[in-house]
């Protein structure tokens, strides 16, 4: 994978940008639809068509491009903080930290943005949105496995990452320190999954026989 770049090439990206943001206010209010949007334009002082230019799909255009965003400008934090010196636990977890804390914006906005991917015609943009964003962390945390491990990681941190962040959506712990905690032990049984799993393999009977007869 390659760090997403949604503003690649793209001489509206500024503009894109102030607009995507302003709707993201908005839709803590309104929800993500046409009303936060022409709400947004008009707070900007945009032309009449012009948010319909920068983003025909509407509101789910709005919600893919800032998601895409975000992946990048948390791929950006990752490296800039050197978090290759840290164990892969560790980088995961400082990856969804910084998602969390910088890159998702207001916990209204998210809480409405979530329940409007979680609509059935809007399931597969969902799952594409989290696919993009869990390889964005495995890239920021230096993963190049390319074999069935590639997809076995993703899975799992999909589902860390979906759990630590339906738990922040409604913590309201000084500095978001009880949903650390909480993605500190779901990590904790991802790797005594890992660990079990590794036992499982060693003590299958054709190993045990294996290792008897070297003994």
């Amino acid at each position: 994978m390659t760090a997403p770049d949604p503003t690649q090439n793209d001489l509206d990206a500024p503009l894109r940008d102030r607009l995507a943001d302003a709707v993201a206010n908005e839709a803590a209010f309104d929800g993500w639809t046409a009303t936060a949007i022409k709400a947004a334009a008009r707070g900007l002082g945009l032309a009449s068509g012009e948010a319909e230019r920068l983003f025909p799909g509407g509101a789910l255009d709005v919600l893919g491009y800032l998601s895409a965003r975000s992946d990048e400008r948390m791929v950006a934090d990752m490296e800039a903080e050197g978090v290759t010196g840290l164990k892969v636990r560790d980088r995961i977890r400082e990856a969804i930290r910084i998602r969390l804390d910088r890159h998702v914006g207001d916990r209204e906005a998210a809480r409405r943005a979530m329940a409007l991917l979680a609509l059935p015609f809007n399931a597969p943009l969902g799952l594409k949105l989290l696919y993009r964003t869990i390889d964005a962390m495995w890239y920021a945390a230096g993963d190049t496995s390319t074999d069935f491990n590639f997809y076995t990681k993703r899975a799992t941190l999909a589902a860390v990452y979906s759990a630590t962040l339906l738990y922040w959506l409604n913590d309201r712990s000084p500095g978001s320190e009880a949903t650390w905690n909480f993605l500190d032990r779901r990590i904790d049984n991802v790797m005594a999954m890992e660990k079990l799993k590794a036992r499982a393999r060693t003590w299958q009977p054709g190993n045990r026989m294996r290792g008897a007869i070297r003994r």
